[in-house]
């Protein structure tokens, strides 16, 4: 029954991605988990839990593979599936389960639920790389919101729209370059309404739809985190040095939609709006997968520039990804380490 199940959850990520690519189901129907693949999942498993560690892009997940700290199994090292390659090992002692994603919503939430279905999952820890939209932090400052929202779902107006719908919304017209500050005009465009996503997570239930927009990080996970305020973080590439030497901060919420965020306005409006500090692609998608199916989850991003420039430091994100990257991965890998103390406490 343990194995029905887990084929039966993969289903609809499966097929979505067969499809998706024009694949002709009856060849690969017996392949799609193939029992060569089951049993080395039932081995892996057998070993667990596991930490899930969910990462972007391959310059993200480098620190994490070349450091002393992470260790690969020395029989089963990987899983390849679907796509994602599932690396198996520990961080010191922390059994971990590291999975990449690739860029986007869509990417990030696939790769989350495939492992969440496929391995013994204790919860899940997504860092990286983040735009910053907090003027009051720096390039290679790391950041731990409280909550993550996904601000890529719009309702797009033709019309005034409701009360509730204006008070999360983005007016198009507020925006124009002969606008003064206390006078609009209407244009074509209106406004977006930022709409809460649909999650299915009652149980036995199917298809009975909640609503969420601001998602919550897990409280327990979060207070570990908090011990690592005062982190000693990397300040300088080569010869080229940040004014101040970065920080974890804790920060109340960040954003995330399929859009590359390189303009200042837009910036200031989801900071002004939303109280948001890290903007990215990827980190709502993997909470409110792990939101649905009940696993905690928290997200750690190092700002690599100011979203839309105005930052005191040129060349901001090309001087200084590589450090963010390294800054992230050194808080995710003390994260890591300190939950070994709180296993079995919550």
């Amino acid at each position: 029954m343990h194995m029905v199940w887990r084929i039966g959850l993969l289903g609809w990520v499966i097929i979505t991605m067969m499809s998706s690519n024009n694949i002709d189901m009856a060849k690969v129907a017996d392949a799609a988990v193939s029992k060569n693949v089951m049993k080395k999942i039932d081995v892996i498993n057998s070993m667990g839990p596991y930490l899930g560690v969910v990462v972007p892009n391959t310059f993200e997940m480098g620190p994490l593979l070349n450091s002393p700290s992470f260790v690969p199994h020395h029989h089963l090292p990987f899983l390849d599936f679907a796509g994602r390659r599932f690396r198996i090992g520990a961080v010191e002692t922390r059994k971990v389960v590291v999975v990449m994603t690739g860029l986007s919503t869509i990417n990030a939430g696939i790769a989350t639920q495939l492992l969440l279905s496929l391995f013994d999952i204790e919860g899940v820890v997504h860092f990286g790389i983040a735009g910053n939209a907090n003027p009051q932090l720096q390039i290679g400052d790391v950041t731990i919101p409280h909550y993550w929202a996904h601000t890529g779902l719009w309702n797009w107006q033709s019309r005034a729209g409701t009360t509730r719908e204006r008070l999360a919304s983005f007016k198009f017209s507020d925006y124009n370059n002969s606008t003064n500050v206390s006078e609009s005009t209407d244009n074509f465009l209106n406004r977006v309404w930022y709409q809460p996503e649909e999650i299915f997570s009652i149980d036995r239930h199917p298809e009975v739809r909640q609503h969420a927009f601001w998602v919550p990080v897990d409280t327990h996970y979060l207070s570990i985190a908090k011990n690592l305020e005062g982190m000693k973080l990397e300040r300088c590439v080569n010869s080229t040095c940040l004014p101040r030497a970065p920080k974890v901060v804790m920060v109340e919420r960040g954003v995330s939609a399929n859009v590359f965020v390189d303009n200042a306005a837009y910036r200031e409006f989801l900071r002004s709006k939303f109280n948001a500090t890290p903007i990215d692609m990827e980190s709502a998608a993997v909470a409110l997968v792990c939101l649905q199916q009940k696993k905690p989850f928290i997200a750690i991003r190092a700002l690599s520039d100011l979203a839309g420039g105005g930052s005191s430091v040129s060349n901001e994100a090309d001087a200084f990804a590589s450090l963010a990257a390294q800054n992230a991965a050194s808080v995710m890998l003390s994260f890591v380490n300190l939950t070994v103390s709180y296993v079995g406490m919550r």
